[in-house]
């Protein structure tokens, strides 16, 4: 009679780990993935909704460290350095921890991806913490949620959002060290063989209010060496024109542009050329 009732509860535990029923988790694992400058950034975390709960100070703990969402704690990466906040983060592989209170929020970096949740969390094992300011907005989210936004040529913010509770803090890469390396290798001190490289060049100096006289002379090589006329080009060379205050070149290189972008299909160029147009009269 024992041995059946042994070889019963076998059967019986051998069923349940084999049945599984497939569910939807209640809290999903999501996989944020942006770029921020030159840096390729990734956050892991898990999606825990309010479900009618109460969300700050309770779901979102005050004066507790928390793994910023649910399940295992949050992971964030870059490709390479960072700032966060203007606070120094290399490359690698980090534990997002957040600790609330009803105003502040501290950001945390933790060089441990081994915890479940914050168990186990040891203040030790920080990178890096810095506050910054929590708001209530109206607008309701159900899910908490992590994205992007405001971003530049070389910053994104990164946002965290559930119910009436918000906070973020910037991610800055370096963009302009690299980028002005390559501009003395390639096209101050050699010749580029493609003269899209010349465009790029002066387009990059446009944008940070460098030389425009350098930026200028790029471009009339960009559309010297170029075996056709580019709408785009023309269009460069008429903003940089118009900041040196040569009204009329300008005025010529952006009804060029216009041609061009007509023929090219490009109404959007088109719009543009138009705006710097009716600005420099």
């Amino acid at each position: 009679m024992r041995k059946t009732h042994l070889t019963l509860i076998a059967l019986m535990l051998a069923v349940s780990a084999m049945a599984q029923i497939t569910m939807p988790p209640p809290s999903p694992t999501f996989e944020l993935k942006g770029t921020v400058g030159l840096a390729e950034v990734k956050v892991v975390y898990s999606r825990p909704s309010a479900k009618g709960r109460e969300v700050a100070g309770n779901l979102i703990p005050y004066n507790e460290v928390w793994r910023t969402g649910a399940n295992a704690s949050t992971k964030i990466s870059f490709s390479k350095a960072v700032k966060l906040n203007g606070n120094a983060v290399p490359a690698g592989d980090y534990a997002l921890y957040t600790m609330f209170t009803e105003e502040t929020a501290t950001i945390i970096l933790s060089k441990n991806l081994t915890w479940w949740g914050a168990l186990g969390y040891e203040a030790k094992d920080d990178l890096l913490r810095f506050e910054v300011p929590v708001k209530h907005p109206s607008s309701h989210y159900e899910t908490f949620t992590m994205s992007f936004s405001d971003f530049t040529m070389n910053s994104a913010n990164l946002n965290m959002k559930w119910e009436h509770t918000k906070a973020m803090f910037s991610i800055e890469s370096d963009v302009d060290a690299s980028v002005m390396a390559d501009i003395k290798k390639q096209v101050i001190d050699a010749a580029p063989e493609n003269p899209g490289v010349y465009f790029q060049a002066a387009g990059y100096y446009y944008e940070t209010e460098r030389d425009s006289k350098l930026a200028l002379n790029w471009v009339n090589k960009a559309l010297d060496a170029s075996p056709e006329k580019q709408y785009w080009v023309f269009h460069l060379r008429a903003k940089l024109l118009a900041r040196m205050g040569n009204k009329k070149e300008a005025l010529a290189a952006a009804k060029e542009s216009i041609t061009l972008a007509k023929a090219g299909g490009n109404p959007d160029y088109v719009r543009l050329n138009e705006k710097l147009i009716s600005d420099l009269k």
